[in-house]
């Protein structure tokens, strides 16, 4: 696979019709096929806000015929109000304790912090999650690693927020749980805009796909191509939203 690095925002920063994107280059697949990537910069999305709104405003504007969207799920999470604030967690005798012997998962954020280590309790049920810490606890000895979160499912290592080092205020005393309902989502997102959707949380270490919509033009591993070298960057660069541009 071959990409075309450029890492310095300024030399990515562009604008165009008062939208400003950075410009991350073409990268090739697996398959040869190759793809450019442009991060969109949005304002800070708030609860509540429309994803249609947002992508006719900063999409539309450098949408061309045959354009792809990656849409970054913390974003969506905060359209769809898919949040816990800390004022609805309230964390138990377990969580109080358990927290401390958490380690951290592949995005260097896990569970040692009692809030959202209710979450998951809340989510899963506390036999669930002792079951899941036993077991973690004792195949970590031989060097496994993740058996936390595959014991538990439903989402929870998607589980993102009461994170005291975000750059963002609201990420402290907030948490965003991806939704349940993606393929659905990107659906309704594609029908109102006419854009193939896919929903990506996507970190430097992986791009986890959740869903797309029907009809996609990239088979799963094309968009794996497309996303390998993260171009939504980290959270603070507020591009969440990768316009992905196959060459013929």
């Amino acid at each position: 696979m071959g990409i075309i690095p450029s890492r310095n925002l300024e030399e990515q920063r562009r604008e165009q019709n008062g939208v400003v994107y950075f410009d991350r280059g073409t990268i090739q697949g697996k398959d040869g096929r190759r793809y450019d990537r442009y991060a969109i910069q949005t304002h800070f999305v708030q609860v509540g806000e429309s994803q249609t709104a947002l992508v006719e405003k900063y999409v539309r504007p450098l949408y061309q015929e045959g354009d792809l969207l990656s849409f970054g799920a913390k974003v969506m999470c905060m359209c769809v109000k898919s949040v816990k604030t800390r004022d609805e967690v309230k964390p138990g005798w377990w969580a109080n304790h358990l927290w401390r012997f958490a380690g951290i998962n592949h995005t260097g954020v896990g569970m040692h912090e009692p809030y959202k280590l209710q979450l998951v309790i809340d989510m899963c049920g506390l036999p669930r999650v002792l079951f899941a810490a036993a077991a973690s606890a004792v195949t970590k000895l031989f060097g496994i690693h993740g058996v936390f979160y595959k014991i538990c499912g439903k989402g929870v290592g998607g589980i993102d927020g009461f994170y005291t080092r975000s750059s963002f205020e609201l990420y402290h005393q907030m948490a965003l749980i991806n939704p349940d309902n993606p393929n659905e989502l990107c659906d309704r997102l594609y029908q109102e805009t006419g854009i193939p959707v896919v929903l990506m949380d996507a970190n430097d270490i992986q791009r986890d796909q959740l869903g797309k919509s029907a009809g996609f033009p990239l088979t799963d591993e094309q968009i794996q191509d497309a996303m390998a070298d993260n171009p939504s960057g980290q959270g603070d660069e507020l591009t969440p939203l990768i316009l992905i541009r196959p060459l013929k």
